[in-house]
């Protein structure tokens, strides 16, 4: 949003006014970051995408003068000023656009088109967000937009057993290697970089818009879903803005500290009030994953614990508590990382991987654990995996979820 208390935000909320007539963005009016969206919506048809009713030239908008407009499906504004939702008209399939200065990132495209390419897009290993399509902006020759397929947030909704969470792991250290493998480093792999395709859990579908995700498409109730366990999903890595290709390894690339999403890695920080010294990317990578995995499961945020600790996930922590050393030379590579994680999922027994995940300050019904279990039995009568997995063909529509 823009903020309300400067010269810049008046412009911005009189252009839109005179742009959109007389609706102003306080009444659920298009915000300015929403107008090249708006300007570019027949553009986007033709190109064979088409934007929620808000965006198109003739909207007009559904609440009546006492209705709550945010709560409307045409009055949910973006989140982020860059993302836009839309389907894809020859198949009705939802996708993610996204707006790319080429100028600042000059390398998202090259490296998304690059894992989106055969041999490697073919490759299951790979968990890099495939591209595709490109677009060129027709009036902006430094804007371009990458077309990708419309993916949830990973823990959205909320892991069920301890088994999937095990899977998730696995997944996002398979997908940081692949790109390693391929001499490439993400540079920016923390938890809002990695996304799960959901889809096939949602048997009626869900809305696109990243806050009602959890609602069906016309927002009336909630969206019905299966567990991970019984229709396992995919997870991608994603926003390749700050990764990079190298020819080799050998000697180790040294860059100079770009930071992302997470800011608290030790060797962007210089010492004795230095400026920072460049640094190989690779071991940057390891403390993003162990970072990642000590706030969204084990510690807990500092100033959200209970947002993201979860009980119970002890045993990840000597790993992840080396993935964060501080000298980044300490830390293992994602090959030594993933045998120790298969070490410690071998020694998990049955009850773990098939126990409920909890937050931390949650205390549940006393009907949920029996209802847990009960659905557990079933699992095991089905012979339903307990670590689930997206290679498996097979899929489990034991009960839905709500």
């Amino acid at each position: 949003m823009i903020p309300e208390d400067n010269k810049e935000a008046a412009h911005h909320r009189k252009l839109s006014k005179e742009r959109h007539g007389e609706l102003a963005q306080a009444d659920g009016g298009l915000c300015f970051v929403e107008l090249f969206w708006r300007d570019h919506q027949a553009w986007l048809q033709d190109c064979g995408y088409m934007l929620r009713p808000r965006y198109h030239p003739d909207w007009k908008p559904s609440w009546k003068p006492k209705d709550k407009w945010s709560d409307m499906e045409d009055g949910l504004m973006p989140e982020a000023t860059a993302i836009m939702d839309a389907r894809r008209i020859k198949d009705g399939m939802d996708v993610c656009l996204k707006s790319i200065d080429v100028t600042r990132h000059e390398f998202e495209r090259e490296i998304g088109l690059y894992f989106s390419s055969e041999p490697l897009a073919a490759d299951p290993r790979n968990h890099c967000v495939p591209i595709l399509d490109t677009l060129q902006v027709p009036d902006e020759e430094n804007t371009i937009l990458i077309v990708m397929p419309l993916l949830r947030e990973y823990s959205n909704p909320p892991f069920d057993t301890f088994g999937e969470v095990v899977d998730f792991f696995g997944q996002v250290f398979e997908g940081i290697k692949f790109m390693h493998d391929h001499n490439v480093a993400h540079r920016d792999c923390n938890g809002l970089n990695i996304m799960m395709d959901g889809w096939h859990m949602f048997p009626d579908g869900f809305h696109p818009h990243i806050t009602k995700m959890s609602y069906t498409r016309d927002l009336s109730a909630k969206a019905k879903f299966y567990t991970r366990t019984q229709r396992p999903p995919k997870y991608f890595l994603i926003d390749f803005g700050l990764a990079r290709r190298y020819k080799s390894r050998n000697p180790p690339p040294l860059e100079p500290p770009m930071r992302g999403g997470d800011r608290s890695v030790p060797e962007f920080r210089g010492k004795d009030g230095a400026p920072p010294e460049p640094c190989d990317p690779f071991p940057t990578d390891i403390y993003y994953l162990g970072n990642m995995i000590l706030k969204d499961f084990i510690e807990g945020h500092s100033r959200f614990l209970y947002r993201n600790k979860k009980y119970g996930f002890e045993f990840m922590k000597a790993l992840a508590d080396d993935m964060v050393a501080q000298d980044p030379a300490q830390r293992p590579t994602i090959d030594e990382v993933i045998e120790r994680f298969d070490n410690i999922c071998r020694k998990l027994n049955f009850w773990k991987v098939r126990s409920r995940v909890l937050k931390a300050g949650h205390f549940p019904w006393p009907s949920r654990p029996i209802r847990h279990w009960s659905l557990r039995i079933r699992y095991v009568l089905y012979r339903v995996p307990a670590i689930p997995s997206y290679k498996r063909e097979k899929v489990y529509a034991v009960s839905l979820l709500q």
